[in-house]
């Protein structure tokens, strides 16, 4: 009996056909590198057509750029469901950077290939300001409440410790540290820092009200 293949063909919902893709190219660029993927090598390796590939994602730019917004989606998930867990700034803070750090040592030959490909870099531009700017909004809330900063050093103090964070991640990325030690690092280094910050700015205080 002759099986007609076409028919035997799972057909996927469009979540699932996107999520496929995705799954494809983030596989294909651990394995070979973000030069491999093509519109055409992914078609071909999933099983469809180039034209079904674009039906999804319009250039391969833009699915790139998907690419990184699911992983970023992914870790702001698993990091909203750890913050919320967090009984102290401390423990959002340790918690927080241990899970930024293990999907850059688990992901970084995806993620950070995606975020230094300029192309991606512009498409993803907004939303990777908007999501930063979230964080910043979340953390300074939260450092306010501990160390009473008033709102602009606390900005500034928290944009900087991401900085700080973000290096931490490409250090552990290149295996020159490990997600243990650079998760204790990054907590020294935070902690204290906003602890000396908070009694420079109580001394500030003090001081202009004996004046």
């Amino acid at each position: 009996m002759i099986v007609d293949v076409e028919q035997k063909r799972t057909r996927l919902s469009p979540e699932a056909r996107a999520n496929q893709i995705l799954e494809q190219t983030a596989d294909l660029i651990q394995r070979e590198g973000l030069a491999a993927v093509t519109m055409e090598r992914l078609a071909r390796d999933v099983g469809i057509s180039k034209g079904l590939v674009y039906n999804y994602f319009p250039s391969r730019d833009a699915l790139l750029a998907a690419l990184l917004k699911r992983e970023q989606d992914q870790l702001r998930d698993r990091g909203m469901a750890e913050a919320l867990a967090a009984e102290t700034l401390e423990a959002l803070i340790e918690g927080t950077t241990r899970l930024y750090l293990e999907q850059t040592h688990e992901r970084s030959a995806v993620i950070l290939p995606l975020l230094d490909d300029p192309s991606v870099a512009r498409l993803m531009q907004a939303s990777l300001r908007e999501e930063r700017d979230r964080t910043i909004r979340y953390f300074v809330r939260a450092v306010r409440h501990e160390y009473g900063l008033d709102p602009v050093t606390a900005i500034t103090a928290v944009d900087t410790l991401m900085n700080l964070t973000g290096a931490m991640g490409r250090q552990v990325a290149a295996g020159m540290v490990s997600v243990e030690d650079g998760t204790a690092m990054c907590v020294q280094l935070i902690t204290g820092g906003l602890e000396k910050l908070a009694r420079s700015h109580r001394r500030s205080f003090d001081q202009q009200a004996d004046r």
